[in-house]
């Protein structure tokens, strides 16, 4: 539903002017081939625009969309910062972008010894043995760690662990990723400071358990105040540690997983690395693992063949683990985002890694502390990256946390994530991200307690928004049932075959 007096876009068919055409074609220069009467149309029911028309409509259309380059973006739990272009400018260096994933690997020393530095930073920042690059994707590493330590209990005669422990402000794909390993999930619940209930943890401990998914800091934006004897526990019953790395932005350079005790962690490389978020992929979710855990990584992984010297560079090759789980992506994992991945890595150094982290608590904090009184935080503590409040009011009961996000739309912010962790009710997560300053962090707290004064004020201004966008509020649970998928105008007919004479 459009919003009357906003600026409008026709539909590209609206623009279309019959004989127009933003195309030209040179005269064949092979013979003409006459194609079957069935595969040809009179009529291609394509608008008729000129080049410049389809430029325009389509600048304009991107002008609509809000993204981390046109507004702040506090989606909790997904960490959607800026992505320097320094990094496009690496990824699109030509011995990188021009090769092909089949080419023989003396072709590709220089892919190769990327790939290997990478694995050794993403080593030494989580404290691991090892580390696969092929995961492409969060939910996919989570899915290759499971794999990997049912196949160590199955190595070790021990099939009957078949249990995975998931505390429920774990990160929310943990239950799917464990459910396609073919494992049992048994939900832990949170006490009343949002830590893992240790005295529930302890019931639950026993011989069936495989492992413990963990997300440090967890989905409340909050650091497990019992993480070692959480890990213990889980330890001392013969069951493995996983690590969420969904959060690991606020903890680069201050605290690594593996110190901590944990077996298995998969890394987000947009999250706290800077690479692309969003569109569906490409994305990347490195897999690192305790030493107990490298023979089970997926293969193959990029190790030195031969050492180099003073003169010679060393020879980078693939290696299989002896224990592999088998190779979880086509080819070596999405090369593009690992040269992104790398630079971003490489450009600020340990130092600049810390002070990352460092900043994204600094400025989850200071947000924080804007809002706190006006909304209510159900765990009250200092928090790390980001931070859950409700959307709602005693006093205003007519109002939700959905109506809060379609609010701030109207001040120019993408709201942050709702509903979400389930524990937490008209939950809004919200992470600013160490890259966003004071001065846009001061705007939305500002936007925020606007919010809160309106809905005592005049709840329906909030469960009528957005106003001022180009689109009005839809119904959304509609959207989702009845798929639009082509914009084609109703007045135009589809196309019809022609029938072969002989049909």
């Amino acid at each position: 539903m459009s919003t009357p007096g906003n600026r409008q876009e026709p539909l590209i068919y609206d623009l279309s002017s019959p004989g127009r055409s933003g195309f030209s074609l040179p005269e064949a220069d092979v013979p003409i081939t006459e194609l079957p009467l069935d595969l040809l149309r009179d009529e291609l029911g394509l608008p008729e625009i000129t080049q410049l028309d389809a430029v325009r409509h389509f600048q304009n259309l991107s002008q609509l969309n809000h993204s981390i380059d046109s507004g702040f973006y506090p989606l909790g739990s997904c960490t959607m910062k800026y992505n320097p272009r320094v990094n496009e400018d690496a990824a699109r260096i030509p011995g990188f972008l021009h090769t092909h994933p089949l080419q023989d690997a003396n072709t590709v020393q220089g892919n190769l010894a990327l790939m290997y530095e990478l694995q050794e930073c993403l080593k030494e920042i989580g404290g691991f043995a090892a580390v696969s690059l092929q995961p492409a994707a969060g939910a996919h590493g989570e899915l290759t760690g499971i794999l990997m330590m049912r196949a160590y209990h199955i190595a070790r005669g021990e099939k009957n662990r078949r249990t995975i422990l998931i505390p429920d402000s774990a990160h929310g794909t943990n239950p799917a990723s464990t459910t396609m390993s073919g494992l049992k999930v048994i939900e832990i619940p949170s006490d009343n400071r949002g830590n893992v209930d240790v005295k529930a943890l302890r019931a639950e401990c026993g011989q069936d358990v495989a492992g413990l998914m963990i997300t440090n800091p967890n989905t409340l934006g909050l650091f497990e105040e019992h993480i070692e004897e959480v890990v213990q526990l889980v330890h001392d019953c013969g069951g493995l540690i996983y690590g969420d790395g969904a959060n690991m932005n606020a903890l680069t350079g201050i605290i690594r997983p593996g110190d901590l005790g944990f077996d298995v962690m998969h890394y987000n490389l947009h999250k706290t690395f800077s690479t692309p978020h969003g569109g569906g992929g490409p994305g990347s979710g490195p897999v690192g693992v305790s030493q107990q855990m490298a023979d089970f990584l997926p293969a193959p992984v990029v190790e030195i063949i031969e050492e180099g010297d003073e003169n010679e560079p060393p020879l980078y090759g693939f290696a299989v683990p002896s224990k592999t789980v088998g190779r979880m992506k086509t080819f070596n994992g999405q090369f593009g985002v690992l040269v992104r991945a790398y630079t971003y890595i490489r450009l600020h150094g340990a130092a600049g890694l810390r002070a990352n982290a460092e900043h994204a608590v600094l400025n989850a904090n200071y947000l924080l502390s804007k809002v706190r009184g006006e909304y209510h935080l159900p765990f009250d503590r200092t928090c790390l990256h980001e931070f859950v409040v409700e959307g709602r009011w005693r006093d205003a009961p007519d109002v939700h946390a959905l109506d809060v996000s379609k609010r701030l739309m109207d001040f120019g912010f993408h709201p942050p994530t709702n509903y979400f962790p389930l524990i937490v009710d008209e939950a809004l997560m919200i992470e600013p991200t160490e890259t966003e300053s004071r001065e846009i962090l001061d705007a939305f707290a500002d936007a925020l307690l606007q919010i809160a004064a309106t809905a005592r004020d005049n709840p329906e201004e909030l469960r009528t928004a957005p106003h001022t966008t180009p689109v009005a509020r839809m119904d959304e649970v509609q959207a989702a049932r009845q798929l639009v998928l082509c914009c084609r105008p109703e007045y135009l007919l589809e196309p019809t075959p022609r029938q072969h004479p002989h049909s």
